[in-house]
């Protein structure tokens, strides 16, 4: 149980800096070679950043437990709202735009289609061919929206651009990120199995708690200094971006290489969960109005609650 707990400390730590080794090496990759920073800001940083949560979810599949993967990303997209909005509302009140009716809309289609196919499942191919079309759209809508409304886009204001960055740089950033995301993935899924195994719980479990949120602390980090230097303005926007490419780009990945049986529990109470943790934000972008202190108090509170709820009938 030691190791397995250290496996899954180790493979989390590889993963957060692989990740954020692999954005570097392929914003600035992509830079120099002449792609437009508009592109590399909706693909390249769009999947770099969730890099961590798709290799996790594909290794689980692998490693036939397919489970894992499922609850990571059910329980990231619920820690994303709740935790990841919630905590920063309680450093600095988080904007919320009406301008983002568009973007939640989307986020709650793909959200709608994710739970009708999970309704349907167990999740094969058919089915993640789907949920991959559905991403193609909707990443090409927000291309040609951002073409629409901006010229073009500053490559300094890009995630992880350096301008100038050395070509030997650019190469070990990328290297570094392509051998340790593998390897911590294969670490944390490893340890969660493990650990699951050892407890008694389900792997379902696992994935909608621990994995959830240790995938999700790239984005908590971020949100959380984002706060503090009072420019949680963009916290939204990556939230709902976040929550959409997790529910069509990594089940879509993770359905194509195998089978993901969906759990009766999951279908019950956790699918809800995520749907009513994401119909809560519709109050904020609708009224415009933003999240304040006590609400974040509410919204930490309930993903605490929760949590809890997950550990007592994990127990039971």
């Amino acid at each position: 149980m030691i190791w397995d707990i250290a496996a899954v400390a180790l493979g989390l730590g590889l993963l957060l800096l692989a990740g954020d080794a692999l954005v570097k090496g392929a914003v600035n990759l992509s830079l120099r070679l002449g792609v437009p920073a508009l592109i590399v800001g909706l693909t390249v940083v769009a999947f770099g950043t969730s890099a961590p949560e798709l290799l996790v979810s594909v290794q689980a599949v692998l490693a036939g437990a397919p489970a894992l993967a499922l609850g990571n990303v059910v329980g990231s997209n619920t820690a994303n709202i709740l935790l990841v909005l919630g905590l920063p509302a309680l450093i600095a009140a988080v904007p919320v735009a009406r301008s983002l009716m568009r973007d939640y809309a989307a986020m709650m289609a793909a959200t709608a289609l994710f739970v009708l196919l999970a309704l349907l499942g167990p999740i094969r191919w058919p089915h993640a061919l789907v949920l991959l079309a559905a991403l193609v759209l909707m990443l090409g809508d927000a291309f040609r929206r951002g073409q629409a409304h901006r010229n073009g886009r500053d490559a300094d204001a890009v995630e992880g651009a350096e301008p100038g960055m050395a070509w030997w740089r650019i190469g070990l950033f990328t290297v570094l990120g392509v051998i340790g995301l593998p390897l911590g993935a294969d670490l944390l899924v490893d340890g969660a199995v493990d650990i699951a195994g050892a407890l008694g719980v389900s792997e379902a479990l696992i994935g909608l708690t621990l994995v959830a949120v240790g995938t999700s602390l790239p984005e908590l980090a971020t949100t959380v200094m984002a706060a503090l230097r009072r420019e949680a303005g963009v916290v939204m926007g990556n939230v709902l971006g976040s929550n959409m490419f997790n529910l069509l780009g990594i089940i879509g990945v993770a359905g194509m290489v195998g089978e993901i049986p969906v759990p009766a529990e999951m279908l019950t109470r956790d699918l809800w969960v995520m749907v009513g943790a994401s119909a809560l934000l519709g109050w904020f972008v609708i009224s415009g109005r933003s999240i304040g202190r006590a609400w974040g108090v509410a919204m930490v509170l309930l993903y605490g609650g929760y949590l809890g709820l997950l550990a007592l009938q994990g127990v039971a």
